[in-house]
C-alpha cells in the first residue's frame, strides 16, 4: 500500500508529464496489436476464406488475375473462353458443380456478373450455407432483365425490390458508357461478409444480349437478335466457377489443363493462388510491423525519459523517505512500480487505439473487397502486446530506479537556502 500510494501521489505530482507518456504507450500498444491483428485477418480471408469454390478456369493466363477477377472481383478480366468449355466442365464426373462467369459491366463501380440461378439454388459459400434473399425477394428469371444484388451495393446504392438501374460498359464508371438495358431488382442478398455482397448479379443471357456487346465465341463476331436464341457455338464466358469431388480431380485437371493443354488456365488450389500474392507483398506487412516494433522502442524511450528527468526534483523526496526509514529497495520498487503503471494505463488506452484502428480498417477492408474484419477476433498480438509492452515499460524504469537506490541521504537533506 505504501508502494501504491507513492506510484499515486508521483503521478499526481507529475501529471503533464505522465498523461503524455501513458498517450505514447497507448499509440504504441494499439498500432502494434492492430498491424498484427489485421494483417492475421486479411490473410486468412483471402486463402482461406469463405470462398466456396476449389478452382476457377479462365482465359490463358495469370492464375492471380484470374483468382482476383472472379472470387475477389477486383481485377480485369484475362480475356474469355468458349462456351464448349463450360458445358465440358459440366459434364465432367470429377466436377461436382460447374458455374457460368461473364464480367466486364458495372453500376455506379459496383461489379456486374452474369451467371446462373444455380448461383443461387446449388452453390454454397461454407459449408451447408448457400446464398439466402431478404423477405419478398427471389432468383431472377433467367430470360429476363432481373436482377439479384448483394447486401453491401444494395445498401450503398439505396436499390430496393422493384428499383430499376442501367449497367455500363467497362469495369469503371463511366456516365458516357452507359448501356440501353434497363434491370429490375427482385431479390436481395442477406450478408455474407465476403466478396458476394459487392456484386449485381444478372441472368448471363443478359449480358449476351446487352447493347453494344458482340460475341466471339466461335472465332468470329456475333451480334445477338432479340428474336432468336443466341447459338452454343458463339457463347463465351469469362470464367467457370468450379467445384470439385476431391483434390485428386483438382490435381489430374491442373496437369491436363495448365501442364498439357494451350487454350485455358485452371487456378487451383484458390488458397495457394492467394498464398502467392501475399509472399509477393510481404515486404509490406514486415515494414509495418517494423514500424510498429519501432514505435514501442520509442514509447519505451518516454517513459525512462519521463521518469529519469523528474529524478533531479525528487532526490530530496527519496532522501526524506530513507531519513524516515524507508529501504533503499522501497525507493528502488517505487520507481520501478511506477514506470510499470504508467505502461499498464498506456496498454488499456492501446485497445482504444486499436478499436479506432479496426473501425477504420472494417469500413475500408469491406468497401474495397467485401470482407469483413472482426474486432471481436481473438489474436495472439491482443495479448503478447501488453504484456510485452509492461515488461519493458518494467525494465525502462530500472535506470532511475538505480539512480534513486543511489540518492546519497546527507547530502540530500542540506536546508535549500
Amino acid at each position: 500500500m505504501t508502494l501504491m500510494s507513492l506510484v499515486r501521489r508521483s503521478l499526481r505530482h507529475h501529471a503533464l508529464s505522465s498523461a503524455v507518456t501513458i498517450a505514447s504507450v497507448g499509440l504504441a500498444a494499439g498500432l502494434t496489436m492492430s498491424v498484427f491483428a489485421i494483417n492475421s485477418q486479411t490473410y486468412d480471408a483471402f486463402t482461406g476464406g469463405r470462398v466456396g469454390f476449389d478452382a476457377v478456369l479462365g482465359a490463358r493466363g495469370s492464375q492471380l488475375q484470374l483468382v482476383l477477377n472472379t472470387v475477389f472481383h477486383l481485377e480485369t478480366s484475362p480475356g474469355n473462353i468458349p462456351w464448349s468449355l463450360y458445358r465440358e466442365m459440366a459434364d465432367d464426373p470429377r466436377v461436382t458443380l460447374a458455374i457460368p462467369y461473364a464480367v466486364g459491366d458495372n453500376y455506379q463501380g459496383y461489379r456486374i456478373v452474369g451467371t446462373t440461378t444455380q448461383m443461387f439454388t446449388d452453390f454454397t459459400y461454407r459449408e451447408g450455407q448457400g446464398f439466402v434473399l431478404r423477405p419478398g425477394g427471389r432468383v431472377f428469371d433467367e430470360s429476363q432483365k432481373e436482377a439479384v444484388l448483394g447486401y453491401y451495393v444494395a445498401e450503398r446504392l439505396g436499390l430496393t425490390l422493384g428499383s430499376t438501374f442501367q449497367p455500363y460498359h467497362g469495369l469503371q464508371f463511366d456516365e458516357k458508357a452507359r448501356h440501353e438495358d434497363t434491370y429490375t431488382v427482385v431479390g436481395i442478398m442477406e450478408p455474407t461478409n465476403g466478396p458476394s455482397d459487392r456484386v449485381l448479379w444478372i441472368p448471363i443471357e443478359g449480358i449476351f444480349r446487352m447493347s453494344g456487346h458482340v460475341l466471339r465465341g466461335s472465332g468470329t463476331v456475333y451480334r445477338p437478335t432479340a428474336d432468336e436464341a443466341v447459338p452454343e457455338e458463339h457463347r463465351e464466358v469469362s470464367a467457370v466457377m468450379l467445384k470439385l469431388r476431391n483434390p485428386q480431380a483438382g490435381f489430374i485437371l491442373n496437369q491436363t489443363i495448365n501442364q498439357q493443354g494451350k487454350v485455358a488456365t485452371l487456378a487451383w488450389p484458390i488458397g495457394r493462388v492467394m498464398a502467392e500474392l501475399f509472399q509477393r507483398i510481404g515486404w509490406v506487412s514486415r515494414i509495418l510491423t517494423m514500424v510498429a516494433y519501432l514505435v514501442v522502442i520509442v514509447a519505451a524511450g518516454s517513459i525512462l525519459a519521463s521518469i529519469y528527468n523528474t529524478m533531479n526534483e525528487r532526490r530530496r523526496e527519496f532522501a526524506i523517505l530513507r531519513a524516515l526509514g524507508a529501504r533503499r529497495t522501497t525507493v528502488f520498487s517505487a520507481i520501478v512500480l511506477e514506470s510499470t503503471t504508467i505502461t499498464a494505463l498506456g496498454t488499456v488506452v492501446g485497445f482504444l487505439v486499436y478499436g479506432a484502428i479496426l473501425s477504420a480498417a472494417y469500413v475500408i477492408v469491406r468497401a474495397q473487397t467485401g470482407v469483413v474484419l472482426d474486432a471481436l477476433r481473438f489474436d495472439h498480438a491482443l495479448w503478447l502486446t501488453p504484456a510485452g509492452m509492461i515488461a519493458l515499460g518494467a525494465l525502462s524504469g530500472l535506470v532511475p530506479a538505480f539512480k534513486a537506490y543511489r540518492t546519497d541521504v546527507a547530502s540530500n537533506l542540506t536546508p535549500l537556502s
